[in-house]
C-alpha cells in the first residue's frame, strides 16, 4: 500500500485560509461610522496583505525555483498567479486608504467596496491553494524525496524572523487537526529552547477549545498553567511560511 507524501502547502494553508476568513468577517461588521472600529479593522487588513505578500515571496524563492529545477515550466501557472495577486494586494491596499480618507456615508460605502473587494481575493486565493496542494504538491514529490522536501521547509523557516515564525503559529498550529498540532509543536518541543516553546503555546491556548488543549497535552504532554487561559486574542503578527 502507497502512503501519501509529506505536503509541504497543507498546514500553512489552513492558518492563511482561517486568516484570511477572520479578516473578512472583520471588515464586514466593521462599523465605518466609528474611528476605532475602522482603524483596528484596517489595520487587520493591512497585516493580512503583508502576510500574503511575505508567503507569496517565499513561495516564489524556495518552492517555484525547486520545482523549475527540476520539471522546467511547472511553476508557470502558479507564478503568473502570483503576479495576479500583487496586484490585486496594491488594489486592496488602494481601497483601504480610500476608507481612511472617506468619511460619513462615503465611508460606509468605501468599507463594503473593500470588503467586497477583499472576498474576491480569498476566493481567488482559495481556488490558487489548491492548484498547490495537489498539482504543485504532486509534481513537488516526483522530483524530490521525502528529505529534500523537509529541506526547503527548514530553509523556508530558517528565513523568517522570530515574529513571523510566531505569526505562522498563532493561525497554523490552531487550525490544524489534533494529530497535526500535536506533530508540529511536538517537533518545536524537540528543538526549540523551552521559553520559546512555552512562549508558542501561551500564544496559541486562547484559540484552542478545552477539548483540544487536552487533547494536545495528551499528546505532548504537560502543559503551562500559568494563567494562559486568560490571555486576550491578540492581533496577529505577519504569516509567511510557504
Amino acid at each position: 500500500m502507497s502512503t501519501e507524501r509529506y505536503n509541504i502547502y497543507a498546514l500553512i494553508h489552513k492558518g492563511l485560509r482561517a486568516w484570511m476568513c477572520d479578516v473578512l468577517t472583520t471588515v464586514g461588521r466593521m462599523d465605518p461610522h466609528d474611528p476605532i472600529d475602522v482603524a483596528a479593522g484596517l489595520g487587520e487588513v493591512r497585516a493580512l496583505l503583508a502576510g500574503c505578500a511575505s508567503h507569496l515571496a517565499h513561495e516564489n524563492e524556495h518552492l517555484h525555483t525547486a520545482l523549475e529545477a527540476r520539471a522546467p515550466g511547472s511553476a508557470s501557472v502558479t507564478a503568473l498567479e502570483h503576479d495576479h495577486h500583487v496586484q490585486a494586494m496594491a488594489a486592496l491596499d488602494a481601497s483601504v486608504r480610500a476608507v481612511e480618507a472617506a468619511s460619513g456615508s462615503a465611508r460606509a460605502t468605501a468599507a463594503m467596496r473593500l470588503y467586497r473587494q477583499l472576498a474576491l481575493f480569498i476566493a481567488e486565493n482559495f481556488e490558487h491553494m489548491h492548484a498547490e496542494e495537489t498539482e504543485n504538491h504532486a509534481t513537488l514529490t516526483a522530483h524530490y524525496n521525502e528529505a529534500e522536501v523537509f529541506a526547503i521547509e527548514q530553509a523556508i523557516v530558517g528565513a523568517l524572523t522570530p515574529e513571523e515564525q510566531m505569526g505562522v503559529m498563532r493561525w497554523m498550529a490552531p487550525s490544524a487537526a489534533p494529530h497535526e498540532r500535536a506533530g508540529l509543536l511536538s517537533g518545536m518541543q524537540q528543538k526549540a529552547p523551552r521559553p520559546a516553546f512555552e512562549a508558542v503555546l501561551r500564544l496559541v491556548r486562547p484559540h484552542l477549545s478545552e477539548r483540544d488543549w487536552a487533547k494536545l497535552g495528551a499528546a505532548i504532554g504537560p502543559m503551562p498553567s500559568s494563567g494562559d487561559e486568560s490571555m486576550a486574542r491578540r492581533p496577529a503578527p505577519v504569516l509567511a511560511a510557504a
